[in-house]
Formats: C-alpha cells, structure tokens, sequence
C-alpha cells in the first residue's frame, strides 16, 4: 500500500457483555482497492464492518475513514460510505424500479440526475430488463445485485459489504465481483466480509480474522508466503493461534 490509507483501524475492541467480538484490531486499508476481511463465522468480521459504517461505537481503539473520526464526525462518515450488511433492506412489494427510487429519495439524489443513474446502476448491474418486477421475485443473486445497486445510487466514495454473496450461486458470484472490480477501476474503495477462499484470491489486500483477533495481513501472495493455497496458510495459522492459546491456557 503506497499512501496515506483512506480507512485506519486503531487497536479497536468490542464486546457484547461478556463475549469479546474484536479484540485490539489494527489495520489500515488503501485508496481505490479492495480489502478483504477472511474468516469463519464468529470470527469478528460483520462487527468489524459495522464499526467502520458506523453502526456501533468501538469499545476501545479508534476509526477514521477519509480523515474523518468514525464516531466523532458520525453523520460526515455515513455521507462518505456505503453500507451492505448481510440482510440488506430491500422491500419485496416494490418493483426493481421503485426499490431503486426510495433510496435516491433516502439519499437525496437530485431529479435531474436520477434517471443517469438508474440507467447506470441497473444498467451496471443487468437488472434493466427486469425494472418492473417485484423484488421479491427476483433470485438470490439478483436481489444481491439490486442490493448493490440501492448501495451505490448515491455514489460513495468507500463501499462495505458484510458476506454479499453468502448462499448465492457461483454464476451469481461471478458477476457480483465483476461489478466489484469495475467499481474499482472507477476509484472506489471497497471492503468487503467472505468466508469464500476464491473470492479472497481477488482482492488487493486480506485480513485473516478468528476468533475476534487478526492472524494476518498483507497481499494474497503474501499470506499465502510458503504454503500451497490460501485454505492451509488459513488453516495453519488458526492451527498456531488455538495452539499458543491452549499452551497459555491449559485449563481450557
């Protein structure tokens, strides 16, 4: 990474009572590049992000996105970014069409410029064909891409997504990050949650998460260093981390 990073995560810690969901987190994520965040389930991820997207406050540690403290300067943030969780607010009653068009009402976007940007981003996303159909008809990975398209309708300059293709097709999935790395192309910093080895191999940079830490980071090439694949540097430094942890901790 050449630069100033346009997202910085400072020691960051977050429990829900007693469980710690992420523990003394550090990385820093460069301008007009994908980062990807790698783990299993209840490694931390979908936390991490909502604290980047300012959904909740760090316990401890601090954030910045684009220079701009994540709790400190809250509403700043929110206009910056753009946030996909995993269960992503599409209203299944409203046409393709009428889904995109509440969130350029949410977002504010200007009548003279609605229709280039519904053009774009459905366009973008192959869903034009399919404006007038009620989005909970449409399948899982075209709900996903229309998810996406609501996300970038107001054209933010950092986009996080929490698993988007969690249960999609591999067709789907396929499409789904060609639409990633076109938006890359165009400028957009993007920082994205998957448990998918493959879709580790296609971003910039990686954090391998378990258990609320961080194991690693650095390149796909990086990470994988010795080791044939992504799947056994993974395994391997999970295997290390349980290990020193039942060696300090014998009763567990």
């Amino acid at each position: 990474m050449t630069g100033k990073p346009i997202i910085e995560v400072e020691n960051v810690t977050f429990r829900f009572g007693q469980v710690e969901a992420v523990k003394d987190v550090s990385l820093a994520v460069g301008e007009a590049a994908i980062f990807g965040l790698l783990g299993s389930d209840g490694a931390g991820k979908s936390t991490l992000l909502r604290m980047m997207a300012t959904m909740i406050p760090p316990g401890t540690g601090r954030i910045t996105l684009g220079g701009l403290d994540a709790v400190a300067d809250r509403r700043k943030v929110k206009r910056l970014i753009g946030y996909m969780p995993q269960r992503f607010g599409l209203y299944s009653d409203l046409t393709v069409d009428e889904n995109l068009a509440f969130f350029m009402d949410v977002f504010g976007i200007p009548s003279r410029e609605r229709k280039a940007r519904r053009e774009r981003y459905l366009g973008f996303s192959n869903l034009l064909s399919f404006a007038e159909r009620p989005a909970g008809m449409l399948s899982g990975g075209m709900k996903q891409k229309l998810g996406l398209a609501c996300v970038l309708v107001h054209e933010p300059r950092i986009l996080i997504l929490d698993e988007p293709t969690n249960g999609v097709d591999p067709v789907s999935r396929q499409e789904f990050w060609e639409i990633l790395l076109e938006m890359k192309r165009t400028g957009m910093t993007i920082v994205v949650s998957t448990a998918y080895l493959d879709e580790g191999e296609k971003c910039d940079r990686l954090a391998l998460m378990h258990r609320a830490t961080l194991l690693a980071e650095g390149s796909p090439g990086e990470i994988r260093s010795s080791f044939v694949n992504l799947e056994e540097a993974m395994i391997r430094r999970i295997e290390e981390r349980d290990g020193a942890q039942g060696h300090d901790n014998p009763q567990r």
